[in-house]
């Protein structure tokens, strides 16, 4: 059966087990890859309003419900997203180790509602804050171990040897942005005003429930999904190639790269679920790991030791992830400014003059939503313009590459902070004018809708940034590792959230000696919010800078027997 369907699908994708039997050549021809995508993107829709009911206005329940500082719940709350985006990396490595994609979110689900309805219960109930705390961690898990698999589960309904499909599977990307984005706007605005307006417990209960809708969507694509084989244990595979290498430290390399030992099969992979790849010339030092010493030629059993001997494809798949760490280490300063929609901006905006027009007041939070319109916006003309043009001028079927798009919004991210900081000297300016520095009551006569620019800006920074980013980080891992790498940008935002708590903390360590308030006070207007805008400008500038240096030296994977581009 295994070899049969790998003679019909030419890449390792396949049915559900209980399709497989009935499957053929003709009809995975004819099969529409966008059928089991839309549940994808149904799931990520439902998963992302489900998300942020609790993200958006975390830092307002900490400061107004748990009665925490202004300096806590940015913390607080950074710290949780950080971990939101740290727990991807467990979900990663069990799919494409032991469960597959499908399982993993089948049991991350689970967890995610789960620690939604404990959120719910904590609110009806007045349960102690260690519950709520439980509650939120609990989602973090099964949110952390969602997001990387449903991204690359999405993409894996695509045949990646089928031209046509590979374009599809590039505007998945971005419709898959659209959709998160989508989520999230519908839920910053309508969920929050529930949570400002009428009660937590409802607005729990509501992102409790729409949990449960994004279940119901993913379930129900199950007997149309394509599924990938798990490919073992990836960090098993890295160690095999390390202690192999630190083995051979004093074996040569043969001069003739072919030599080095790989599974002879002409297509197929010693990694279940894996194509093989070709030889590449860095990072020569692991080269050692797949070559043949004198003894291991004279003894064929040897060979079958894979602490003593890796093929040319798994030292690759090494080398793929050590070219990808300086991409994805300029991911965290700029997940890190970006943290800053969620935290300090609206602790920004919560001072300004919520009311608009004498009709209604808007929640602060829910000035993200201007960031969600930019992104969804931009992705569509990104779609059905920007990426036309560039491909027709470029001559090549993405226009813009991931690395351009992820620079090109690292740029608008570093234009974003400086908006804030102009805006918060302004601010500034009118407290004093008005003597308010140190009334924490009256709302500062400045329309909070003068935050606008900041989030337009950013939300720009996001579609060009994370749209990319997923793309790549999915396009250039190896076969068996995409979750891993998929996980490797939630890791970016994790670490690029704790930087921003720690940040929080330096600045307020620093600032407050001598008996100073500080930058960032309780009352902001005898603060200077606006200095420590300004020092993230200044990261985000130097973080673009190694950025263009890293993409400039960075290499794409090279898969056998396709045509690399030069």
């Amino acid at each position: 059966m295994d070899e049969q369907l790998e003679t019909v699908v030419e890449v390792p994708l396949l049915q559900h087990p209980n399709n497989s039997g009935s499957r053929n050549k003709s009809k995975t021809k004819g099969r529409w890859p966008w059928k089991g995508s839309l549940f994808i993107l149904g799931a990520k829709f439902f998963e992302r309003m489900a998300f942020y009911g609790v993200d958006t206005n975390l830092v307002t329940y900490l400061t107004e419900e748990l009665k925490k500082s202004n300096a806590v719940a940015a913390t607080t709350s950074t710290t949780w997203l950080g971990t939101c985006n740290l727990t991807p990396l467990v979900g990663a490595l069990f799919a494409d180790a032991y469960f597959g994609r499908y399982t993993t979110m089948a049991i991350a689900s689970t967890l995610y509602f789960t620690g939604l309805a404990t959120l719910t219960l904590v609110s009806v109930l007045k349960l102690p804050a260690i519950v709520f705390y439980l509650g939120l961690y609990v989602m973090a898990l099964g949110s952390g171990s969602f997001l990387p698999c449903i991204v690359a589960f999405g993409a894996d309904q695509f045949n990646d040897t089928n031209p046509k499909e590979r374009m599809m599977k590039s505007s998945f990307f971005n419709w898959f942005f659209f959709v998160s984005n989508f989520g999230t706007l519908l839920s910053s605005t309508g969920v929050v005003w529930v949570e400002d307006n009428v009660s937590w417990a409802l607005g729990f209960g509501i992102s409790t429930l729409i949990m449960g809708f994004a279940m119901g969507a993913f379930y129900s694509g199950t007997p149309i999904y394509r599924y990938q084989k798990p490919g073992g244990s990836p960090l098993t595979r890295i160690c095999q190639v390390i202690v192999a290498s630190l083995h051979k430290l004093r074996v040569q390399v043969p001069c003739d790269k072919s030599l080095l030992y790989e599974k002879q099969h002409k297509e197929e992979s010693s990694v279940p679920g894996s194509r093989k790849l070709n030889y590449t010339d860095e990072f020569k030092c692991l080269d050692k790991a797949a070559t043949i010493s004198d003894s291991e030629s004279k003894s064929h059993e040897l060979c079958l030791n894979g602490w003593r001997i890796c093929t040319v494809t798994q030292v690759e798949e090494v080398k793929i992830l050590l070219r990808m760490v300086p991409i994805w280490a300029t991911a965290i300063i700029y997940t890190s400014a970006y943290a800053q929609a969620h935290t300090m901006f609206v602790e920004q905006g919560k001072t300004m003059n919520t009311n608009i027009g004498g009709l209604f007041n808007i929640p602060a939070a829910s000035l993200y939503m201007f960031n969600s319109v930019t992104c969804m916006l931009w992705v569509v003309l990104y779609v059905f313009s920007i990426a036309p043009a560039m491909r027709k001028w470029k001559r090549n079927e993405k226009g813009f590459s991931e690395l351009q798009r992820m620079g090109i919004g690292k740029l608008f991210a570093m234009f974003s902070m400086v908006c804030a900081a102009i805006l918060e000297i302004k601010r500034l300016q009118v407290v004093r004018s008005h003597n308010l520095v140190h009334d924490t009551e009256t709302p500062v006569p400045l329309s909070i809708l003068w935050q606008i620019p900041q989030y337009v800006l950013l939300g720009v920074a996001e579609t060009f940034v994370l749209a990319g980013q997923l793309e790549f980080f999915y396009e250039e891992a190896p076969d068996a590792m995409r979750t891993l790498c998929s996980a490797l940008s939630h890791l970016s935002t994790a670490f690029g959230n704790y930087f921003s708590s720690v940040l929080v903390i330096v600045v307020m360590f620093i600032t407050t000696r001598g008996g100073s308030v500080g930058w960032i006070p309780n009352n902001l207007n005898e603060g200077h919010l606006d200095y420590y805008f300004w020092l993230w400008a200044a990261l985000s500038l130097l973080n673009l800078a190694l950025y263009v240096a890293a993409a400039r030296r960075y290499r794409s994977k090279y898969v056998a027997h396709e045509t690399r581009d030069v």
